[in-house]
C-alpha cells in the first residue's frame, strides 16, 4: 500500500464546509456595528448571511416585530431577492398566515418543503407553490430572555431544501443574529427619540423669541404675548412653532431693512 503523502490535504467534507460558511456567516453578523448601518441595511446584510451561513436556500427574508405595544406590528422587512418580498408580502399582507407567523408564534423555527401541500396555511401554501417557492425555513430571532424580536426566513425553489441540519445551523445563527437586530431596533427608536427632542427644543426656542418680540412691540406680559400667539395659530390652522418661526423671520427682516437705510 502507498504511503499518503502528508503534504496532501485531506478534501474537505460538506459538513466541514458547511461550517465554515457558518463562521463566515457569523463574522459577518458580529461585524455589523450598530449605527454604521440604518436599520434597513442592517437587515438586509442579516438576510444574505442567513443564506451562506445554512449553506442552501435561494433566497432570505426578515421579518421584525414593533417594540413596546406595538409587538405584533410588523415594523421593518428585508429582502434578498425580489420574490422574497413578494412572498413575505402574501404572508403579512394577504393572507396573514404562514412559516414566518407560525414561528414567531409558537417560537420555534417551521419548516416546509412543500409549500403547496402543507395543510398548516391553506391560503399562504398554494399561492406560494404556484409561484415556485415550495421550501421555507423560518427561525424566530430569539433574545437571551426568549422575547421574539421577528423572524428569519429562507425560501428555495426546490422541494425539501432544508433538513434537520440546515434548521441546526440556521438555529446558531439566528441567535446572534437577532441580538444584533435587536440593538440596531433599540438604536433606531433611540436616535428618532433624540431628533424628535432636539427639534422640540428648537421649535421653543422659536416661540420663546416670538413672544419677545411681541412683548417688544405691545408691552403684554410673557402670557399675554403667548396667548396672542396662540389666538394667531387657531385663527389660522397652523403650528405655534410655524407661526412663531414667521414672526421671528418677519422681525430680521425688518430689522435689516433699517440696517441698510
Amino acid at each position: 500500500m502507498k504511503p499518503s503523502d502528508p503534504g496532501t490535504a485531506e478534501p474537505a467534507s460538506e459538513a466541514d464546509l458547511r461550517a465554515l460558511d457558518l463562521r463566515h456567516a457569523l463574522n459577518e453578523v458580529g461585524s455589523l456595528v450598530a449605527g454604521a448601518l440604518t436599520l434597513e441595511d442592517l437587515l438586509e446584510r442579516v438576510a444574505s448571511s442567513a443564506i451562506q451561513a445554512v449553506s442552501r436556500g435561494d433566497g432570505a427574508g426578515v421579518m421584525l416585530l414593533g417594540m413596546g405595544p406595538a409587538r405584533d406590528q410588523v415594523q421593518a422587512l428585508a429582502a434578498s431577492e425580489a420574490f422574497v418580498a413578494e412572498i413575505d408580502a402574501i404572508q403579512y399582507e394577504a393572507t396573514n398566515e404562514g412559516p414566518c407567523i407560525t414561528a414567531a408564534a409558537e417560537r420555534q423555527p417551521v419548516r416546509t418543503g412543500n409549500t403547496g401541500g402543507d395543510p398548516r396555511w391553506p391560503r399562504f401554501g398554494p399561492r406560494a407553490g404556484r409561484l415556485g417557492v415550495h421550501s421555507v425555513l423560518s427561525l424566530p430571532l430569539l433574545l437571551p430572555d426568549q422575547t421574539v424580536v421577528g423572524t428569519l426566513n429562507l425560501y428555495s425553489h426546490s422541494k425539501d431544501a432544508f433538513d434537520d441540519d440546515a434548521v441546526r445551523l440556521g438555529g446558531l445563527f439566528a441567535g446572534p443574529a437577532g441580538v444584533a437586530v435587536h440593538n440596531a431596533q433599540v438604536l433606531e427608536r433611540a436616535q428618532a427619540r433624540a431628533a424628535q427632542l432636539q427639534v422640540a427644543l428648537i421649535s421653543r426656542a422659536t416661540i420663546d423669541q416670538a413672544i419677545g418680540i411681541l412683548r417688544s412691540r405691545s408691552g403684554d406680559t410673557a402670557d399675554e404675548a403667548f396667548a396672542r400667539l396662540r389666538a394667531i395659530s387657531q385663527a389660522e390652522n397652523l403650528k405655534l412653532s410655524v407661526v412663531a418661526e414667521r414672526i421671528v423671520e418677519e422681525a430680521v427682516r425688518r430689522a435689516r431693512v433699517r440696517h441698510h437705510r
